[in-house]
């Protein structure tokens, strides 16, 4: 069962910082919504805010959208 997450966090790039940890969805979770927790290390999106959330890549070196800031 994927968790449950506030919809609004991850939208705005203000929000994300490196070092910060985040739950984010990765490509091929989409669909199921499964989280995937880490660390960021590069913010990926260059606009100020996006729906989907910001993309982001994690120490782990995954990358998807932050949907959960901790």
């Amino acid at each position: 069962m994927a968790k449950k997450y506030d919809k609004m966090a991850g939208q705005d790039r203000s929000e994300i910082k490196i070092g910060l940890e985040v739950g984010i969805v990765l490509k091929a979770d989409q669909r199921s919504g499964k989280i995937t927790e880490g660390v960021v290390r590069d913010i990926l999106t260059s606009s100020p805010f996006h729906p989907h959330g910001i993309k982001v890549r994690l120490t782990s070196g995954e990358v998807g959208r932050v949907k959960l800031i901790k």
